[in-house]
């Protein structure tokens, strides 16, 4: 009889605590992983992973799958990149709790903040719950291919508060406040791995507003903060334009030392942060010198829009010719875009930008050509000057914009421009490298499952091992240990998931058998795939041979076998850890 439900043999395996690799087999039994090292014994199946890396299967920490994940089993894109556990409802936008009269508002702020269609949520989600844990519920019906976890978001606990009053400046009552802190100390002891809020002027709803937390004061954050407190558990996440009369670091400091509880914040270098990021970091490590726990969330690329003309955003959306345009279906428009009359006309035009707080960015996106990149078959996420549109436009002798308008005309009009608007003010990625080396910083900010016709950021564990540990040429790699280390181990233990991210007996066997050579990120494509037809974008990585999840196979050289292990995660795991094999 077989010993074990599954063994990896003679893998290269990286455990996920930074320590060396080392050449051994892995042992499953139960969902569990039952030995590492040299494994005697059979197993019902055996996988064979000579010369191939062995890994835990990543944890993702800030994506916003809350729509998705009710009625999407094999969780793409992220899933496709060796992810095995999501942490939804970040940046303070969800779907819980909802009151009826609730649904289109928050479908609206969803679809505003985090680009995901609102005609793929109102024809996905069924809404068969209105508080909190009832919407845990419902998740825990459906089984995936990966497990989530989700967080209690501030824009639907203010909307469920304070009903109509919600508006942009709405000042909550003591009695709102309470209310709204029982909502998230009842979300948390259901389940919820912590709350999370946005204070930035870049998110806003579908109709231009502000989203509920930008206007909130610190009292209301450390009073909702305080409600995690007496449930003993739970992580306070925040992106903030970080305006210095807001002293956010004030607060956070003194919330995580009053609770003991960690506290985390989007950290990025960002034309809407008043604050520069090497002054974040700095107001970060003099409050947890202090005593607090607060951890900066870090991208690992250049947070780029990936413009195309399907796309949501792409240059000449500002050209009052477009504006007709944009309104035919796609095979009208690709015969107008083909036409060269057409062209010279949507060319000789100027931009038109809404008059708003954010104008920088759209003079970005509609004129930056020497910060905007063409996505050719080998693009490097981290390019240089040369690479840019300006760039190479010149060295064709034609405009900007004319060459920019061409490229994304190619390939029956799929070709992409890739335009960095964060984390890549200085051209380059160097700032990264200190950070990675730090124990209060993690890296996250994929945005799987958002941004759905802008960014394509859920490959970032595949980004991670292809550009920093493999190829990277401007400047420091990462080494495969640290790199492996920050995408499963410190992402899980900040989130209280101490029962997986690491190799060792006792851990969920969520394991990554990766042929390091052959890893590669493919083009992204534009897929009308979501509920309703509904836009994404998408891709795909060659490498991963296989992905395991709670010791089932879930995708074989990067297909889907339609397993689905993953459940529900309610609060914090723990797991008891057993000695490896000899």
């Amino acid at each position: 009889m077989p010993t074990y439900d599954l063994i990896v043999r003679g893998g290269t395996i990286v455990d996920g605590t930074g320590r060396p690799r080392f050449t051994g087999d892995v042992a499953v039994q139960g969902g569990l992983i039952a030995a590492v090292g040299k494994v005697s014994g059979a197993a019902k199946r055996e996988i064979d992973a000579g010369g191939k890396v062995v890994a835990p299967g990543w944890v993702d920490i800030h994506t916003h799958y809350d729509g998705q994940a009710t009625w999407d089993q094999e969780m793409a894109p992220s899933s496709w990149h060796g992810v095995t556990t999501v942490v939804m409802g970040n940046c303070g936008v969800g779907f819980a709790p909802a009151a009826p009269d609730r649904h289109e508002w928050l479908i609206g702020l969803m679809e505003g903040v985090e680009d995901i269609p609102g005609t793929a949520l109102a024809e996905g989600l069924k809404w068969d719950w209105e508080t909190f844990p009832e919407y845990l519920d419902a998740l825990e019906r459906l089984p995936r291919s990966v497990d989530v976890a989700t967080q209690v978001p501030h824009g639907a606990v203010r909307a469920y508060v304070l009903g109509d009053r919600e508006q942009p400046g709405a000042i909550p009552t003591d009695e709102d406040i309470e209310k709204m802190a029982k909502i998230v100390e009842d979300g948390v002891r259901a389940g919820a791995l912590g709350f999370s809020s946005s204070r930035t002027i870049i998110h806003k709803s579908k109709d231009g507003e502000v989203v509920p937390g930008t206007t909130a004061t610190a009292d209301e954050l450390i009073r909702i903060g305080r409600a995690m407190g007496r449930v003993g558990h739970g992580v306070f996440e925040i992106a903030s334009d970080m305006k210095r009369e807001w002293d956010e670091f004030g607060w956070m400091g003194a919330l995580s030392r009053e609770t003991g509880l960690p506290v985390t914040f989007a950290a990025l270098q960002s034309i809407a942060k008043e604050l520069p990021l090497s002054e974040q970091i700095e107001e970060m490590t003099r409050q947890n010198a202090a005593g607090a726990n607060i951890v900066a969330q870090i991208a690992l690329r250049g947070n780029g829009i990936v413009m195309n003309w399907r796309g949501t955003v792409h240059p000449f959306m500002f050209r009052p010719t477009w504006a007709a345009l944009a309104a035919m279906p796609w095979e009208d428009q690709l015969i107008h875009l083909a036409d060269p009359v057409f062209k010279n006309i949507i060319l000789s035009e100027k931009n038109v930008y809404p008059d708003t707080d954010i104008v920088h960015l759209y003079r970005v996106i509609g004129e930056g050509w020497a910060n905007q990149y063409e996505m050719d078959g080998e693009f490097d996420y981290e390019p240089q000057a040369e690479a840019s549109i300006a760039a190479r436009a010149a060295a064709k002798g034609v405009s900007a914009e004319s060459y920019a308008y061409d490229l994304m005309l190619a390939d029956e009009g799929t070709g992409f421009i890739y335009l960095p608007i964060l984390n890549y003010a200085d051209g380059n990625l160097d700032f990264l490298e200190e950070l990675q080396a730090r124990d209060d910083c993690v890296n996250s900010l994929s945005d799987g499952g958002a941004h759905c016709g802008t960014i394509c950021d859920a490959a970032s564990p595949t980004f991670m091992l292809q550009h920093w540990v493999r190829d990277r040429k401007r400047g420091q790699r990462l080494s495969l240990e640290q790199a492996v280390k920050r995408q499963c181990h410190d992402t899980a233990r900040l989130y209280g998931m101490n029962d997986r991210g690491v190799i060792a007996p006792g851990a969920l066997a969520d394991l990554n058998v990766i042929d390091m050579e052959a890893l590669k990120l493919g083009k992204p494509w534009l897929a009308f795939d979501l509920p309703a037809g509904g836009k994404r974008l998408l891709q795909k990585a060659d490498g991963y041979l296989y992905t395991i999840k709670s010791g089932e196979v879930t995708f074989e050289n990067g297909t889907w076998t339609g397993a689905v292990p993953g459940v529900l995660v309610r609060g914090p795991q723990q797991a008891e850890m057993l000695e490896a094999a000899e």
